[in-house]
């Protein structure tokens, strides 16, 4: 992974360290794997070392900050808490679980290629509603 010379992985490693003790957050490995991130990945992130950009929007999950807060401080600005999130005119939580949110995925996915791919098997359709499910969740969508 290659770093952005306009980023300051320096600043969001020390924002990361500081949030994760204020959540009294250890760093290990189920608690990565509840993020959906390595735990070295995680530690890439409190090092100062780069990661993929789809993989910030897990560390902001984990650190309770609306998506898009890890970027933010790279970039300069602050993270937003997803507790002060209510205040904010542009910010939206979702009131449907992430789970229920991927079984919706599905369904529109094996609904649409019913009706669109014949000679589609149901095993192709499930495999395509689960990547695109997994697709979803790398980007930080679900």
């Amino acid at each position: 992974m290659t770093s952005d010379p306009t980023r300051d992985y320096n600043r969001l490693a020390k924002e990361a360290r500081h949030r994760r003790h204020d959540l009294s957050l250890p760093l290990t490995d189920g608690n990565a794997k509840m993020a959906e991130v390595s735990k070295g990945t995680w530690q890439r992130v409190e090092r100062g070392m780069p990661i993929r950009d789809t993989n910030y929007v897990k560390i902001d999950n984990l650190l309770m900050w609306a998506p898009g807060s890890c970027i933010r401080v790279l970039e300069g600005g602050e993270p937003v808490e997803v507790d002060a999130m209510t205040g904010l005119p542009e910010a939206q939580k979702s009131l449907i679980p992430p789970e229920a949110l991927a079984s919706e995925a599905r369904d529109a996915v094996q609904l649409a290629l019913i009706a669109t791919a014949k000679g589609t098997t149901a095993e192709e359709i499930r495999e395509m509603s689960e990547r695109v499910v997994r697709e979803l969740r790398e980007r930080g969508l679900i």
